[in-house]
């Protein structure tokens, strides 16, 4: 049953997440068509981050309490009705609106499948992570590689109809092939089910992890938003280099998280994630200051950092909790998660001059992301408890 369900919950992602790559570039292009303002295009993503970061916690501790399958059958049952919105909006009212029941559809989706799966599986907690958010980020890829295709055959909204298909298909894997598994009522660690968030957030090791998790948060959002940006007006890249940059960073993280998972489920997580940081933290100091193969190589590298932090840092928050608090952990990664991506990016943004963005030249800026990864390396080397060995729920003593 447990093999069963962690395909169907793999495949499930990627067919929506698939879809979601297919409507990312045509979104701004409807907004401007039916605003005519080009400045309507940058409240896309507040409007999406609004709900996605503050149902994270909510929804989290309602699936510990009422169950994963649910929220993720609504998940992806939302997403479905967004895409026939997006489709059907005349006004640009409408898609931001879509935007925020995206936000709220894609919480289960990103936080409450990997909850579901480590309970499924304690004791390979980071190798089925590591692959479940793989097949998010190849389904990403795959939809961005689709919609050059798309765009060649449609010209109208029939990608928000795909998108919706998506949404649809997923839900009704979920709904009829995947059960909800069962949990132990624990008092393990000292946390119960019932344990208020300022214990979790503040539990030995936690605050360390966290604060790497908005670091990540905001390389993952520089990369999405600031780099290509960068890249675009200081180097010259046309649009196939851009693709090309999106590609390698999306098959970066899915490999380093393919590759992390088993690692750290071996060997602990306090050793993927140093060598996480340490990795993002060197190639973006790097890259700004160099060109062509040897700039993508050091964005690549720092991709690859990310995916190791990203899958071994879940994976310690989720082994650190009972089975009646994965659902809440999840939430509170990706609370932190959602913080540093839509925050950092605007931070970096505004310290980017509009000189900068078109001499060419390196900007302190990127140091100084840079710095905050090799300093969370320092603290998590120093201060972050080697983790002990899965006991048989899955669930580490000693953090």
């Amino acid at each position: 049953m447990a093999r069963y369900t962690v395909i169907i919950v793999n495949l499930s992602a990627f067919l929506l997440m698939s879809g979601v790559g297919l409507i990312v570039a045509l979104l701004p292009q409807k907004i401007i068509a039916l605003s005519g303002r080009v400045s309507d295009v940058g409240y896309l993503a507040p409007a999406f981050a609004l709900t996605f970061v503050a149902f994270q916690i909510p929804m989290g501790r309602l699936s510990d309490r009422f169950g994963f399958k649910p929220f993720l059958v609504l998940g992806y049952g939302l997403c479905a009705c967004t895409g026939f919105l997006y489709y059907f909006s005349d006004q640009p009212g409408f898609i931001f609106l879509g935007r925020m029941f995206q936000g709220i559809g894609e919480v289960p989706v990103w936080a409450v499948a990997p909850a579901l799966l480590s309970v499924l599986y304690p004791g390979q907690k980071g190798k089925v992570m590591g692959a479940y958010n793989a097949a998010v980020h190849c389904g990403l890829t795959a939809g961005s590689l689709a919609g050059i295709w798309c765009a060649k055959m449609w010209h109208g909204n029939e990608v928000f109809l795909v998108y919706a298909l998506t949404g649809c298909l997923g839900g009704l894997l979920i709904a009829l092939f995947v059960r909800e598994p069962s949990r132990k009522r624990s008092h393990a660690l000292g946390v119960t089910g019932n344990a208020p968030l300022f214990r979790l957030v503040f539990r030995p090791g936690h605050l360390i992890v966290l604060a790497g998790i908005l670091l990540y948060g905001t390389g993952y959002g520089v990369f999405i938003s600031v780099i290509p940006g960068f890249l675009i007006h200081a180097r010259q890249f046309d649009q196939t280099a851009v693709c090309l940059f999106f590609s390698l960073f999306y098959m970066a993280i899915s490999l380093a998280q393919l590759i992390t998972g088993p690692f750290s489920d071996q060997y602990g997580r306090k050793p993927a994630m140093v060598t996480g940081m340490a990795l993002a933290g060197t190639g973006i100091v790097l890259f700004s200051g160099l060109s062509g193969p040897w700039l993508l190589g050091c964005l690549t590298l720092s991709a690859l950092g990310l995916g190791m932090f990203c899958v071994s840092a879940l994976a310690f928050l989720n082994a650190s909790v009972p089975e009646t608090l994965k659902g809440t952990i999840s939430g509170l990664f990706y609370f932190f998660w959602g913080i540093g991506y839509f925050t950092g990016p605007l931070i970096l943004g505004k310290m980017m001059t509009e000189g900068v963005w078109h001499s060419g030249e390196w900007h302190p800026g990127f140091a100084w992301l840079a710095l905050l990864f090799l300093i969370e390396f320092v603290v998590c080397g120093l201060f972050l408890k080697p983790l002990m060995p899965a006991n048989a729920s899955g669930n580490v003593a000693g953090l």
